[in-house]
């Protein structure tokens, strides 16, 4: 009898780490969070529907300072793998690029041997499963989610991707790819299946137009349905770690037509005068109700009380249209190190935190690279890569770029459930542009969308070409970069653009978190601090992680041709897939056809030169009208012409 006892102690004690759930919300603003809105009955205010999130704060803890990178991948790629954006994946590189002289680094996303946060805990004896927008690399197996350490993974690669077709285009991506933007992102992995996903109902985009109320093929009603039979068909005997990653709010903004309708009855008498701001409401509403129906049947499962459910943003709000989101009244968005684009939404939520703590708020500041952290030491391991160090090993014998350590700090669950007023990160690197220590915050350089948006915005009439590119720097037109610093001042101006310059712009975000008064250049001690911070930010600068990802490989787009299709891994791949693989469409098989006629004509030197050209000087010049507008069609004329971009 003993002995029975004893080994049931035993298994109790094995299992006894919460279940840990994640819930990442794509370029979510900071107005955009039924907590930061206000309980006025303004038409902004209405706008914002989140009432399952609000709870989660209610029942939770609040991080009021959750700090972020300026774009996506980056974010992502941080959480992950416990490292700052810098010391991993700086830059929103495309996922076809690779360099192989480097078999560890040269791809984009997080190299191959950096631990990930699944591979952690499965080592721990968690069930590790992730749903929804990968952006974290593709280019081999190891880069794949299941190569990260999850069991099953279910959702896309790219940045984006049509919620209804499911394939890239300019306004998911910010690129015009001949090949990649004409396949299929959405896969599958897990223990029987590796490839695209075959079902016709999953990819078939008919259901677009329905008045349905939750239509089946959007694809945010798939990306639910996996998560639930995730939740629904764990075995409670082992932990469950599950990453749910919506491709909610970012472009295109899709959304079914029952969700419009439930916005605008929201709003009443109100009217939204603008549509790109109406889809991203009711985008919103359909995300918080996700969240909703992931809490219920984590209840149903009697899952709760054991779990840990963290939900965070992973950049600002894009001020950039057709992107739509809000900031206020923080300054900036997605693409700047203002507060509006790297002070996010996030909460720490589940019957796990402690009753005294809930409903509290933790000032510290938290960087995305601390969920690594606090995740392994819930599951009882340790927060150093011993991998990445054996990998250093070789990477400095071939003189390549060695992997950062993790950066996530310890004890950082404890000190947010305790509430503590000690600050974990006494200097906080936000990029190779800017760094807090906390109060103080130093930003340098140019930085685009410095403005403070009103309370609704966009806030003028209708936007009636919902196609326009965003205009930013990642952005290409076939394999080329595309230039669109033709004329600086233009740029600058329509990028709401702010220059800090070398010395950089000084704020106290403590008493101005809204980044309007600079300190710098006062004449008074502030001069010490920013003097300070600038030698602070150039010690970060030495350590960022920068390695040789290499050009786009055509063999890319050519291995996705013969997959069926799809987006996915094509180097090192030869036991990879389990097949079968669907026949191209029509479409694709025109299109490859044609990009691969295209590719033997710009392949003579004479040819690419002359495509270059036209990439870099005649594209921006016939396209630039059409994105000013979709930047300054808020302004009033006489602002346009001076130069102010300040929207009220």
């Amino acid at each position: 009898m003993r002995l029975i006892l004893s080994l049931l102690l035993l298994v109790t004690a094995t299992y006894s780490a919460p279940n840990i759930v994640v819930v990442l919300v794509d370029d979510w603003g900071w107005s955009n969070n039924g907590i930061h809105k206000g309980d006025d009955s303004s038409q902004a205010s209405l706008e914002t529907h989140t009432p399952n999130i609000d709870k989660l704060y209610e029942e939770g803890i609040e991080l009021d300072r959750h700090y972020t990178y300026k774009i996506c991948s980056p974010s992502r790629s941080s959480l992950q793998s416990g490292r700052h954006p810098d010391h991993v994946n700086p830059l929103n590189t495309g996922v076809i690029v690779n360099n192989p002289d480097d078999p560890i680094s040269g791809f984009q996303g997080i190299p191959r041997n950096m631990t990930g946060i699944a591979e952690k805990l499965k080592g721990q004896g968690y069930k590790t499963h992730m749903v929804g927008k990968w952006d974290a690399g593709m280019a081999t197996p190891d880069h794949t989610p299941m190569g990260r350490g999850y069991d099953s993974f279910y959702g896309y690669f790219q940045h984006a991707n049509g919620y209804w077709n499911k394939e890239g285009h300019i306004e998911s991506t910010g690129d015009v790819d001949l090949c990649m933007n004409m396949f299929t992102d959405l896969f599958m992995e897990n223990a029987t299946y590796r490839g695209g996903v075959l079902e016709s109902g999953e990819l078939d985009d008919s259901c677009s137009g329905s008045n349905e109320e939750d239509p089946a093929c959007y694809e945010e009603h798939l990306f639910k349905t996996k998560t639930l039979d995730v939740i629904n068909n764990h075995d409670v005997s082992s932990p469950l770690f599950h990453f749910h990653a919506f491709h909610l709010i970012h472009t295109p903004l899709e959304v079914p037509n029952s969700y419009l309708e439930k916005v605008d009855a929201m709003i009443a008498p109100f009217e939204f005068d603008d549509a790109a701001r109406r889809n991203y409401s009711a985008m919103v509403y359909y995300m918080d109700e996700v969240v909703g129906e992931i809490v219920d049947a984590l209840k149903a499962k009697d899952m709760w009380d054991n779990t840990v459910l963290a939900l965070m943003a992973d950049n600002g709000g894009p001020l950039y249209l057709p992107g739509s989101g809000n900031n206020h009244p923080l300054k900036g968005g997605k693409y700047s190190d203002w507060e509006g684009g790297v002070r996010t939404n996030a909460v720490l939520s589940g019957g796990y935190i402690p009753e005294g703590s809930r409903g509290g708020k933790y000032d510290g500041l938290v960087s995305i690279a601390d969920w690594y952290g606090m995740f392994a030491e819930l599951a009882g391991a340790s927060i150093d890569d011993p991998k990445a160090e054996t990998a250093n090993k070789w990477l400095d014998d071939n003189d390549l770029p060695t992997l950062p350590p993790p950066d996530a700090v310890s004890g950082m669950f404890d000190s947010i459930t305790s509430l503590s007023k000690e600050n974990l990160h006494p200097i906080l690197p936000l990029s190779d542009q800017a760094i807090i220590k906390y109060p103080y915050k130093l930003v340098t350089g140019i930085s685009p969308y410095s403005n403070w948006t009103g309370e609704l915005f966009p806030n003028c009439t209708t936007v009636t070409d919902e196609d326009l590119v965003p205009w930013h720097n990642d952005s290409k037109l076939f394999e080329f970069h595309i230039n669109w610093d033709n004329d600086d001042e233009v740029l600058f101006m329509h990028l709401w653009g702010e220059d800090c310059g070398d010395s950089g712009c000084l704020f106290n975000i403590e008493e101005d978190p809204n980044e309007t008064n600079n300190l710098a250049g006062d004449g008074s001690d502030h001069d010490e601090t920013a003097a300070e911070l600038r030698g602070l930010l150039e010690e970060h600068r030495q350590t960022l992680f920068m390695p040789d990802r290499g050009v786009e490989d055509v063999k890319a787009c050519e291995h996705s041709v013969s997959i069926g299709g799809y987006y996915g891994p094509w180097v090192d791949v030869e036991d990879y897939y389990t097949g079968p693989f669907r026949e191209l469409t029509l479409k694709q098989k025109l299109l490859s056809k044609a990009y691969e006629e295209f590719l033997e004509i710009v392949s003579h030197p004479r040819v690419e030169e002359e495509v270059f050209a036209i990439v870099q000087k005649i594209y921006p010049f016939v396209m630039r009208p059409y994105l000013v507008n979709s930047f300054d069609y808020c302004l009033p004329e006489e602002e346009k012409e001076g130069g102010k971009a300040m929207v009220e």
